[in-house]
């Protein structure tokens, strides 16, 4: 477990190193710790849930050609593996790369945070720790969709479309996403709303059309149960009610107000959708993560005393080193993730 409490420290001591650097430092370093947690994702050893099944993809590339990787879902995640395997890598390459994408998206994502720090440190328990060294494709979605998101922020909604096509490219759940961009837009709604159900339509049919009989069948029809599914739903929907509290006390732009309002109604619209089917809900209140990390690192903007502010922000740090205690010895399928190791330092060959 050491590894991990090592990762989630890192955030947690940088946040009172603000002080003593400068601005530009700052981003340095973030930029700098955000190498180090793509290592620790794109370098492990049997760690994850789904590790042998994406190992299995990657030993399939070798019988792909360049046009099969266009042919079956996921395109984005089967061309990663197939360029990887035909330049002789193996699939701790494919990890890199991809923990790479989420790192991107984690940094630039916080960095228009008040407290970029402690966004990272919300990040860690679940975001890095459990998505991104559990489930690659929709993690290196997840990754594009927050670049999509800081779009989407400075009002540029054609570049969040294209960073969620390009997510969807990895996991085609991502398309489901689209439609946020309309629903936030504060311009000509009908233009917006039309545009960008255009944009959806062609990812649905590009990612997701073929598939969905198969995936109503295997999410809801089945009724899979997806272990922590209510749990993980709740962790987005305690930020998500607190910003529709709250969210008038924070200091936000008119655009950042009216998308993380939406974002937030969808949190708390997966509540009752979990009962449905929580395997489904769980996954796409995987892309609604972002919230916590946006509401907790703005939490403290809610008072002007220095005193509430600081506890406010030792209460963050407190609240999720719980998540990671209570996940890392409670959880059903933790033991996957357990112990962490990394690949230059055990006796096992590379491939």
């Amino acid at each position: 477990m050491l590894p991990y409490w090592i990762l989630f420290s890192i955030p947690a001591f940088a946040m009172l190193a603000p002080s003593m650097l400068r601005p530009q430092s700052q981003r340095v370093v973030l930029w700098f710790v955000g190498g180090v947690f793509a290592l620790a994702i794109g370098l492990r050893f049997q760690v994850g849930g789904d590790w042998g099944t994406y190992l299995h993809h990657f030993n399939k590339s070798a019988f792909l050609s360049f046009l099969d990787v266009f042919q079956g879902g996921d395109p984005g995640y089967y061309l990663v593996n197939w360029l990887v395997w035909n330049l002789g890598g193996n699939i701790y390459w494919v990890n890199l790369i991809c923990g790479a994408v989420v790192m991107a998206g984690v940094i630039r994502f916080s960095l228009r945070q008040p407290l970029p720090w402690l966004a990272v440190l919300v990040a860690v328990p679940y975001l890095l720790v459990v998505v991104a060294m559990g489930y690659t494709r929709q993690a290196t979605a997840l990754g594009f969709m927050m670049l999509g998101l800081v779009a989407l922020g400075d009002k540029n909604l054609r570049w969040f479309v294209i960073w969620v096509l390009v997510g969807a490219a990895f996991h085609k759940s991502a398309v489901l996403m689209i439609p946020v961009a309309a629903l936030a837009s504060g311009g000509n709604r009908w233009w917006t709303g039309f545009w960008v159900g255009l944009m959806a339509l062609l990812g649905g049919y590009l990612f997701l059309f073929d598939s969905v009989d198969a995936l109503w069948e295997n999410y809801v029809e089945a009724d899979y149960q997806s272990a922590g599914g209510l749990i993980r739903v709740l962790m987005n929907s305690v930020p998500a009610f607190l910003f529709l509290l709250l969210n008038k006390r924070m200091q936000l732009t008119s655009a950042e107000q009216r998308l993380w309002w939406w974002i937030s109604v969808l949190c708390l619209v997966c509540i009752p959708l979990v009962v449905l089917s929580s395997t489904a809900t769980d996954r796409v209140a995987l892309y609604l993560i972002p919230v916590q990390l946006f509401v907790f690192s703005r939490l403290h903007q809610i008072t002007d005393d220095a005193f509430w502010r600081s506890m406010i922000v030792l209460g963050v740090v407190c609240y999720y080193g719980l998540v990671q205690f209570v996940w890392l010895n409670y959880a059903v399928h933790a033991n996957y993730w357990l112990p962490y190791q990394l690949i230059w330092l055990v006796d096992q060959p590379i491939y």
